[in-house]
């Protein structure tokens, strides 16, 4: 549980500053970027499913 958490703050953390306040509007589209609350919710699932994907998995035993 405690890997969800930091992985949801980290990809929060890294949806709000880097893809609203880095990248922002620069592109001319600001889909994502324009609210950042919709940015650091972004980042904190994308930080979820890294940790996910990247955590291992307990086996049975038989």
């Amino acid at each position: 549980m405690k890997k969800y958490l930091i992985g949801a703050s980290i990809g929060g953390f890294i949806g709000y500053f880097g893809i609203y306040k880095i990248i922002g509007c620069s592109t001319g589209s600001c889909t994502i970027t324009a609210n950042p609350n919709i940015a650091t919710i972004y980042g904190m699932i994308f930080g979820l499913l890294i940790v996910g994907i990247l955590s291992p998995t307990k086996k049975k035993k038989d």
